[in-house]
């Protein structure tokens, strides 16, 4: 599998996964093979009682800009997408056991959404997260026109999701998208440190505290799937290829 995203279990904090994205060059952009990896991760963690909660980083600098435009461009091309990205964002979307994630710089599209599924989310001052889904002719993904609206309400996630408005920290810590803000510095020891104390944390008794704070998933999957089959129309879409046509170009 890729090494563009790196599986780890550090020794300092016990019963913690880490997935980091290691793909820097392309500013974490992500493929189908990172997707297949992330996936691989969750599902075992939810199988293996060795792992008590899960964590997401990037590199400094970015946590990720999102899908990887040569996939896009080649599904819209006529090829095909495959189920890598639906495999994980369902993956994510039915964790059994506790996600956080830290994020230092760009975020954006999946880079922005995949913190809709954490628990708790740590941001330096200096990230940004934007998901200029409508600027590229394609639509919100990961059921976040479902849970947007949902904690930010109607305008806020109107502006992220669909005007493509970047939200700095203090508006993402404001709107609860994220839990909190530190030094850029810090966003690592302090993503992980969170992460060890919820892993230390009786599992059964944190695992139905979780699932009654969260509640039924049902309506997410769904979603996911209904946002998926307009994604792919809008990624055959004369006007989709336009916007990658003319994003490649720059």
């Amino acid at each position: 599998m890729t090494d563009h995203v790196l599986v780890e279990r550090p020794e300092a904090y016990p019963g913690v996964q880490v997935i980091r994205f290691n793909r820097p060059d392309k500013k974490n952009a992500i493929t189908r093979d990172m997707y297949a990896k992330m996936t691989a991760a969750l599902t075992v963690a939810g199988s293996d009682p060795a792992i008590r909660a899960t964590a997401f980083l990037g590199t400094e600098g970015c946590f990720s800009a999102g899908n990887d435009m040569n996939d896009f461009l080649a599904f819209a091309m006529g090829g095909s997408m495959g189920g890598e990205v639906l495999d994980f964002l369902r993956a994510l979307a039915s964790a059994t056991k506790p996600v956080v994630s830290g994020v230092d710089g760009l975020a954006i599209g999946i880079g922005t959404t995949i913190h809709l599924h954490c628990d708790l989310t740590v941001a330096s001052a200096r990230s940004v997260f934007k998901t200029p889904f409508v600027d590229l002719a394609l639509v919100p993904e990961a059921a976040s026109s479902l849970i947007a609206p949902r904690i930010m309400g109607h305008q806020r996630a109107f502006a992220l999701l669909a005007a493509g408005e970047p939200l700095e920290p203090a508006a993402a810590l404001q709107a609860g998208l994220i839990w909190k803000v530190v030094d850029e510095n810090a966003v690592e020891e302090e993503t992980l440190s969170l992460t060890g104390r919820l892993a230390k944390k009786p599992p059964e008794a944190l695992r139905i505290a979780r699932d009654l704070i969260r509640g039924d998933r049902n309506d997410v999957l769904a979603r996911i799937d209904e946002e998926a089959e307009h994604f792919a129309a809008q990624l055959k879409s004369a006007e989709a290829r336009a916007a990658f046509e003319a994003f490649m170009r720059r």
